[in-house]
């Protein structure tokens, strides 16, 4: 299935109905006063947010959105009849750009919110508004006015509090079906994810919280290589950045602090705000490497431990670093009650988790 996230539409807000110019002329009333009536309002254009929905699939293919007019005033002071207002369920986390001028007209971040997107013209005034002492029998009237006409651009950015980056094949949609609900595609080929999943991550009674797992990143993301870039955006929400390495080995073809490096200079051509969030690394796939003493390089050390501290030499990690096994589930409940308390303390602080000193990402060295 291809996960559709972006859309653009034309609303059309309705006209409001004309004023009615009439005159009262019923039997025994010699000198009837003015009796045209107002026109109605035209229909407005909303949007609403549906928890019920998940993809803008809907809005490939109803591109126009149209509301009705207002009908015209009438004599014996009958004002028109309104139109009806339409409203488009969209998912949560959909937002509403104007495609002109590039402004935000709404941002759907909670179930049941509403937003106008286009509004309906008001209905002009009848000539029972323009009577007056010196003028009995007034001929004006107005016209309704024109409704809301606007280009807009859907993004659908999903909401969750971490969300994950890598290569391809660093192992992340083994991770979250390993500490999530969810199950995504698992396979041995680069690009197996092919849109974003969500999980929920329970760390114990009432305590959980949100995953987000997207497609690879490559070396020149940014630009458009591979398919990480067109779904980056959905990381934009996120509170914290789990950047998972493929730490099974170094090798001639294959040098993991190279590809983690590579990583982080996309993410900043991207977008410097997402590149400032905190961001953890992870180092994957350690049950490839040996725990056994004396096995490393240097005769000493576990293959394991050398491996970790030759990458965090080379890489200069600014924040914290946690090694984990997404195939045996090694370290993953550690980290998991580390995102807990984290997100715990963004959650209690007033300001924003991106405030908060201690875990601000700060520029990498590299």
């Amino acid at each position: 299935m291809k996960f559709v996230d972006e859309a653009r539409i034309e609303v059309i807000a309705g006209n409001g109905g004309n004023g009615a110019v009439a005159f009262r002329r019923e039997k025994y009333i010699p000198k009837g006063g003015p009796s045209g009536g107002d026109g109605g309002r035209g229909g407005s254009v909303w949007a609403l947010a549906d928890r019920n929905i998940n993809t803008l699939i809907d809005y490939r293919y109803a591109r126009i959105h149209r509301a009705r007019n207002g009908e015209g005033g009438r004599g014996s002071d009958q004002y028109g009849k309104g139109a009806d207002d339409i409203v488009l369920r969209m998912p949560v986390g959909t937002q509403i750009l104007d495609e002109l001028t590039g402004d935000l007209v709404a941002d759907l971040t909670t179930h049941g919110q509403k937003a106008l997107l286009a509004q309906g013209g008001e209905g002009g005034l009848g000539n029972l508004h323009f009577k007056s002492s010196t003028n009995r029998a007034p001929r004006q009237s107005t016209p309704g006015q024109e409704g809301q006409e606007k280009t807009l651009r859907l993004e659908l950015k999903v909401l969750a509090d971490v969300g994950l980056l890598g290569m391809p094949n660093a192992g992340k949609s083994t991770f979250i079906a390993r500490v999530s609900n969810a199950r995504p595609k698992i396979a041995d080929y680069p690009f197996t994810t092919l849109h974003p999943n969500l999980g929920v991550v329970r760390v114990g009674d009432e305590r959980s919280f949100v995953i987000a797992d997207v497609p690879g990143l490559i070396e020149g993301a940014a630009e458009g290589a591979g398919l990480g870039h067109q779904f980056l955006r959905h990381l934009q929400r996120t509170r914290l950045l789990l950047h998972l390495v493929d730490l099974s080995g170094f090798d001639a073809d294959r040098d993991p602090v190279l590809e983690a490096r590579a990583i982080v200079r996309e993410l900043r051509k991207y977008d410097r705000q997402l590149y400032d969030k905190p961001r953890w690394l992870v180092l994957n796939k350690l049950d490839a490497l040996s725990d056994e003493a004396g096995s490393g390089p240097d005769g000493k050390r576990s293959q394991r431990a050398a491996v970790m501290a030759e990458f965090k030499k080379r890489y200069r990690p600014a924040g914290p670093v946690f090694g984990i096994s997404a195939l045996t589930g090694e370290g993953c409940a550690a980290l998991c009650h580390a995102i807990w308390d984290h997100l715990s303390i963004g959650r209690d602080a007033a300001a924003s988790p991106e405030d908060d000193p201690r875990f601000r990402g700060s520029p990498d060295a590299h």
